[in-house]
């Protein structure tokens, strides 16, 4: 059932995503590396994780509420993580890169660590996802208290 708190959350943190994919293609990917839908799907992966995880837990209070939110910026950034591994496995493999069927899932698990170690190493997109999410879900949990 749409609530003005899950609308409230899927934008905010569509904004959140948007603003660390930002931040990572900033200080990690190279220059001249195409980065035209890091920002959008990572925007759209946020979108759907606010609706569901914040906004479907906005009943709490703020302190958990901002836990919440933590955990709703965490998932982003997996469930990022886990498309653009994916997406890499699968132009690979349309490139032949791979004998077998084996041999690309497990250079799809090397890319997810391999992904997943660079977020950790981006600070800026850190900071981002920690502080959004936690002002993301004490806003909406108040928000929630609010209108509803």
């Amino acid at each position: 059932m749409p609530t003005a708190a899950k609308l409230f959350a899927a934008l905010f943190f569509a904004a959140v995503g948007y603003a660390a994919a930002e931040a990572y293609a900033i200080q990690t990917l190279p220059p001249g590396l195409s980065r035209f839908w890091l920002a959008p799907a990572v925007a759209g992966i946020g979108l759907i994780q606010g609706w569901t995880v914040m906004g479907g837990n906005a009943h709490q209070g703020v302190a958990l509420a901002s836990g919440t939110g933590l955990r709703t910026s965490v998932q982003i950034a997996f469930w990022a993580i886990f498309a653009f591994g994916l997406y890499e496995m699968f132009y690979r493999s349309t490139r032949l890169q791979y004998d077998q069927p084996g041999e690309a899932v497990i250079a799809a698990l090397n890319l997810f660590l391999e992904y997943g170690i660079s977020v950790l190493t981006a600070t800026n997109c850190l900071i981002v996802l920690m502080v959004g999410g936690v002002i993301g879900g004490a806003l909406t949990s108040l928000i929630n208290r609010v209108w509803s």
